[in-house]
Formats: structure tokens, sequence, C-alpha cells
């Protein structure tokens, strides 16, 4: 995925290391540390997959929870949701095959959620995957779920017009990414796609041409949540999701007001992650960032009870971090969203420029640029601290501020010419990486990029630029979410690419493969060792920092933290303090 604060989400893949316990859901508020480093687990025992979540210490039920943010949730159709606040949400209302056990420390478990477990692999080659639907789990009107509603769910995903959601499991099953040119989902409404089955009510099969070793991992995002067919009003279901989760839906003004209220049909016995402690969830939208932020620190009448989804504005860190009284309000740590340098290879072949630029680069400058400390922490790989199995390296040395001799012996007299494609929201991130870049000998031209075209722009394999900026975060944490997407270039075409570096290496790309293709326990150890050499061999970016989260709930909330997988506000403990 690709972002800019609390923009939209791209598109990723991913798996877990290691096996077995869970970790502990304090549920708590407050500093989870900026330098969390994740780690995980996929739980075995069936009962980790059951409920009820563990209680939140100090949490108390009824009231009404809020958040208040600048835009509306862009969908709320379970099967088109990829933006963050979407992604955060929809636990509330829907249940997904698996799911995340998450306190915000960076210790997460995948657990089944209305499947047993996470998943099993049949013939042990990632090619068959069957999950077993729990008994107990129902709908908002306490009709039961099986495995024929959740398969009809992932179906309807095929449909050219319920856009925006994430096609891992459309592209896998159909074997391309063309999915919806294999199976047309209007004209078979009531068959399945290839490779998806329902054996009995109680099980739900998939089949692949090709090894998926993480599909548990895919099946956690609210495409495979389950849907009644009779249930379905196509795009308008954006408008009333039908519940399976804690809370249904009662009031939609799209722009104005969200209200959730509890899901009597509910069984938390069934249910390993969420809690219902608040009578009611109301989003309200409209005040922009800094007059969210306002009126949490301000905490008057219904804004004591209330989230700022859209975190504290830089205007404001001074003011917020110098409050003490603040402290316990505030919710801060490390997100997945990583920012690099990118280096269009296919514009500078010169190995030895691509790594004078890394040795070059002023992180602690360009942070200062982007906001600051409390924005942003620095990082050497490409790889966020955030994904499992990641290890700390530093392929050019060079401190904090850059070591400009090192670069210039390097460069060997040379003065490379780069452009430098720049966002024209940000005009002063190019200034301050011009006026870095050429102490160490570059000359650099500075090229505006309409903020709002930036994206498809770079993606174009005949792009004008040398460098630009780019933003990472990963579905799930896992290398295989970064390192294959960003940099496997057999997939290169002519627009629309993730590998913006457009760097193509054979040796590389049969080290993703044979990665991808080992049993998900085993993988996170090999991705660190990946990320190193690809910095090493190929110097494709220039990593800058990760992204830092910081929100302000008001007085009378408990219960956030923040999403170890996705850097956002969890809301699945919130409660109203009484």
């Amino acid at each position: 995925m690709r972002l800019k604060k609390a923009a939209a989400v791209g598109g990723a893949l991913a798996l877990l290391v290691g096996m077995g316990a869970c970790s502990e859901n304090k549920g708590t508020s407050g500093d989870t540390g900026t330098d969390r480093v994740q780690s995980g687990s996929i739980a075995t025992d069936p009962k980790d997959s059951m409920g009820p979540a563990p209680e939140v210490p100090g949490a108390s039920k009824g009231g009404t929870f809020r958040v208040i943010r600048e835009t509306k949730i862009s969908h709320m159709d379970p099967q088109r949701i990829y933006s963050f606040a979407g992604l955060m949400n929809a636990p509330l209302y829907s249940r997904f095959l698996t799911t995340f056990k998450d306190d915000g420390s960076g210790k997460v478990t995948l657990v089944g959620d209305l499947a047993e477990t996470p998943g099993t692999d049949v013939n042990k080659d990632c090619k068959v995957w069957e999950f077993k639907i729990k008994d107990g789990v129902k709908f908002e009107d306490g009709s039961p779920i099986t495995a024929k509603e959740i398969a009809y769910g992932i179906a309807r995903s095929f449909d050219p017009d319920l856009t925006g959601g994430p096609t891992y499991l459309q592209e896998w099953l159909a074997d391309t990414p063309q999915y919806d040119t294999k199976w047309d989902f209007k004209a078979n409404k009531t068959a399945l796609p290839p490779g998806l089955t329902t054996p009995d009510e109680k099980t739900l099969k998939f089949e692949f041409a090709k090894p998926h070793c993480d599909l548990p991992f895919a099946a956690s995002l609210p495409y495979t949540a389950p849907l009644k067919p009779e249930k379905d009003t196509g795009v308008n279901l954006d408008n009333q999701p039908f519940s399976s989760g804690p809370y249904k839906i009662t009031k939609n003004t799209a722009g104005v007001e969200l209200v959730m209220e509890r899901n009597e049909n509910w069984d938390p016995n069934t249910d390993p992650v969420r809690h219902a402690y608040p009578d009611k969830v109301v989003w309200t939208f409209g005040p922009d960032e800094e007059a969210g932020a306002n009126r949490v620190i301000a905490d008057n009448g219904d804004d004591q009870t209330a989230l700022g989804w859209n975190g504290v504005p830089s205007s404001l860190i001074a003011r917020v971090t110098g409050d003490a009284a603040l402290k316990d309000r505030s919710v801060r740590g490390q997100t997945p969203s990583l920012w690099r340098l990118t280096i269009n290879t296919s514009r500078v072949t010169d190995l030895s420029v691509r790594q004078a630029l890394n040795y070059a680069i002023d992180r602690d400058g360009f942070i200062k640029a982007y906001g600051g400390e409390a924005t942003a922490k620095a990082v050497t790989t490409l790889m966020p601290p955030s994904t499992i199995g990641w290890q700390n390296y530093d392929a050019y040395p060079a401190g904090p501020t850059g070591n400009v001799d090192k670069a210039k012996e390097l460069l060997a007299g040379k003065t490379p010419e780069l452009v430098l494609g720049i966002g024209d929201d940000h005009p002063e991130y190019g200034t301050q990486l011009k006026g870095n870049l050429e102490k160490a000998g570059f000359k650099i031209t500075l090229k505006s990029i309409p903020a709002d075209a930036k994206l498809d722009e770079t993606k174009k394999q005949n792009n004008p630029w040398d460098l630009y900026l780019d933003q990472w975060a990963a579905d799930w944490p896992s290398g295989a979410a970064i390192l294959p997407v960003l940099f496997d270039g057999r997939g290169i075409k002519p627009e629309g690419n993730s590998n913006t570096s457009f760097v193509n290496n054979d040796e590389i790309n049969k080290e993703f493969d044979r990665v991808l293709a080992m049993p998900a326990g085993e993988q996170g150890q090999e991705w660190a060792k990946l990320d190193k050499r690809v910095m090493t061999e190929l110097a494709p970016a220039v990593p800058l920092f990760v992204e830092q989260g910081y929100y302000l709930h008001g007085s009378k909330v408990g219960g956030i933290f923040l999403s170890s997988i996705f850097g956002y506000p969890g809301l699945t403990n919130a409660y109203v303090k009484q």
C-alpha cells in the first residue's frame, strides 16, 4: 500500500513468522514507543481463535464513543474497503475469515475469526486450503453465517462495479491479474469463481494453480466478510452494510455522520478480538485536522468521549507535546509507513552514483522539513521495523546528517546531473533535498509534479525523473508485502508499476521466488537478509524514515491503541469511562 498522511491504501501482500503463543490484550492508551519491533505468531491451538476476547483492564460498558474525522470513510462495503479509516472501522460491524490479535505493542497473532483456525494447508504445498467455520456465528438478523455466505462475499469481489478493495484472492483464484475476465460475477451470481468451493456448510475451500502460502493473512482483509445474496444491494451496500460484527449501522448520512449500535446477535464467545463496550459508536465528519484536534484538546461535552482521527497536525505538535496534562490522552507510536527517496535505476544506471546518494542523504534535515521527530523516525532499511523478522543494518553508514566526503569519494570527480520530481503540494521537500545533495557534488534540477497525479506518473516506466519520493506500507507485517512488490522487475509494465525503481535483477528475483515458496513460519529472517542484499547490491532507493502516529482522545475515552498492522488507532477495545 502506498499512503500519505491518512490517505488511501494501495496494494501489497505478506506473511508471518513463528508459531505459537498469543499476547495479552492490554488495550491501553499512551505511547507505544517509537522503537517497537514487530513479532508475531500463527495460532495453532483452536482455543486461541475462540472468544471471548480477554477483558481490557478498567474497561466499562455503556456510553457513546465518538470519532471526529475530516472526510467520510471512502467505502463501507467490506468487499470495497481499502482505506485506513475503513480498515480500522470495518471490524466493528464485519467479521472476516481470519484476523489479528493485537494490543498495539507490536506482538501480533493471526487467529481464526469466522474460521475455527487460521486455515489448513491440506497438501502442505500451499495450493489447497480449507477453513472450518465456527458454530454460533450470526448475522445481525440472527441467521447463521455459513461457508456459503463467506464464499458469496468473496465471489462478489469479482464484480468490476465494486472497485476499491484488495485483489489478492481474486487474482490467485483466477490465476491472472485480469480476474474479472476469467470469471463473470454478474453472469454467475448463483455459482462461485473457479477454485472456490463449499463442500459443506462448515467448510470453505480454496484451490490455486500456484502456491500461495500467505493465504491465511490475505484472508484477514475485509473482502472475506460474509453476505447473504438476498442482502446484496450492489454499489448501494456502501450505504448500509449487513452486519456480522458487534455493531450494526443504524444511520449513515454521507459525509456528515455514521451511527453504529449494538448487534444483539453477535456472540462474544465466538470472537477472539472484539469487544462491544460502548452502546454506540458515532463518526462525525467535517472538522479539518486542526479543528478536530482543538476540539479534543478542549475536552468539552461530547468531545470528552471522542478520538481525533486525523491526528495532531504539525501546527499543534509543540503545544501538545509541551502540555503534560495531554500525555495520558495521547496515543503515539511507530507506523508501518516507510518513506524512501526512490532512484529510477533505468535512468541512474551507475551503482556508485546510487550508493553515493545513500551516503549523501541528510535524514535529520529532511525529517525537520517533514515535521520533526514527533512525526518521523529515521531508518536505513527498506523494510520498516514493524516488519516481522526485521533486522537493523546500515549499508551506507553516514550518520544522521550524511557523509559528504564519502559520497564525493564514490563519485570520483563526477557531478551527476539528476532530475528530482517533487509533488507541488510540498515544494519544501525538494528545496531541502536539492541543497543537501548538491553539497555532495550532485547537480539537481527540480521538476514539480501535480500532487494528484504524482502517484500515477511515477509509476510509468518511461517517466522523466531520476529521483522522487515514495511511501509504502504493507497490508500485513511481512517482507513479502514489501521487497518483491517493490523490487521484482519481472512484472514491469508501461504504467501502474509498484516497482518505481524499475530495478530488475535475475539473482534477486530468484531469491524472491525461493523465499515466497517457503513455509510461512520460516520466511521472516530470509526477508531480513534480502533487505540488506538488495540495498548492498542494487541500492534502488534511499530509505528515509517511518511515519510516527500521534493522536489525542477525550478524557473519558479508554482502550485506544495504535494498530501494529496499519499504524492507525485500533477501535476494538475502545470504551467510555463511566
